[in-house]
């Protein structure tokens, strides 16, 4: 089996390395980072923290480089995901490609480019400590599930959750994978901006009875916005984003947007709460908390270019 990571960021990086651990998957993976690909190449792909991994991994900035394919796993941010599939297409003319990223609208904009659309929702996280090594932050769960307009067949959906589970990171098959994605866009648009404004970790976020209270308000805009679509979430983000905040968990973990904000870098709150936003107006559901938080971010994107 041939899998291409798009995108060999954190999370990219956690799904390339594990897998790479199995003998009987070949790893590839495009980045545009020529540093990082370098040292992926050089030294293979380093993983560090809650897992301590080495993955022979095969990466590249040349996209036309890539061979034909079984499955694309897209982990690069949301903003990327059309540049990125459009270059990469051609490797999965006979495969699968399946989205662990952020927001909504990412399988939309794969389904433009590859028939076989996975919808996929991912929860371990952690950070690029240097090219060639990535800090494993959090662990956690994965779900796949077919993308209805142009959908996977369930057995190479299966196939692949085999595959990433096999090679360390667990990750389940299921018929509709609305629910975890949905949980986790509800989870990422209630805490990872208010990290990003106040430059406060989760837990430290969480402890603040203010803040928790904010998170709570924009919990319930984005539950009432998946109830109007029929969406049943397979959880409650009220209790995720409590045992995300314990110390064992992701007390101190710094969330992508965060990260993105310090390094002045654009962020994904136009698929997060924007995302909310959108989906709330076409379904009739006010959500003034998710209008404001995507507001204040992105008048913090602009205060870096005056």
């Amino acid at each position: 089996m041939r899998i291409c990571i798009v995108g060999c960021g954190a999370v990219g990086s956690l799904f390339a390395a594990n897998l790479a651990q199995l003998d009987d998957v070949e790893v590839w993976a495009f980045d545009t980072s020529q540093p990082h690909v370098d040292a992926i190449n050089g030294h293979g792909l380093r993983l560090s923290g809650a897992g301590d991994v080495v993955g022979d991994v095969q990466a590249t900035t040349d996209a036309s480089s890539l061979p034909g394919c079984d499955f694309g796993i897209v982990a690069t941010k949301a903003m990327h995901t059309r540049s990125a599939i459009a270059a990469t297409a051609h490797a999965f003319k006979a495969g699968s490609v399946a989205t662990v990223q952020n927001g909504l609208g990412n399988e939309e904009a794969l389904a433009e480019y590859v028939g076989n659309v996975i919808r996929g929702t991912t929860f371990p996280a952690g950070r690029i400590v240097e090219p060639g090594h990535v800090q494993w932050d959090v662990r956690g769960d994965t779900t796949l599930g077919p993308f209805e307009p142009r959908p996977a067949a369930m057995a190479d959906i299966e196939r692949l959750a085999d595959a990433c589970t096999r090679g360390g990171m667990p990750t389940k098959a299921v018929a509709d994978a609305r629910g975890p994605q949905w949980r986790k866009v509800i989870f990422n648009a209630s805490t990872n901006p208010i990290g990003a404004l106040t430059g406060l970790t989760h837990g430290r976020v969480v402890e603040r009875p203010d803040l928790r209270m904010l998170v709570s308000g924009l919990v319930d805009e984005g539950k009432a916005v998946a109830g109007a679509q029929g969406i049943v979430l397979d959880a409650d983000p009220e209790e995720l984003i409590d045992h995300a905040a314990k110390p064992e968990v992701a007390y101190d973990h710094k969330a992508s947007m965060l990260q993105d904000v310090e390094a002045r870098r654009s962020t994904e709150v136009d698929y997060l709460n924007g995302g909310i936003v959108r989906f709330g107006r076409e379904h009739g559901v006010p959500t003034p908390l998710n209008q404001a938080i995507w507001a204040l971010v992105k008048g913090v994107e602009d205060s870096w270019t005056i």
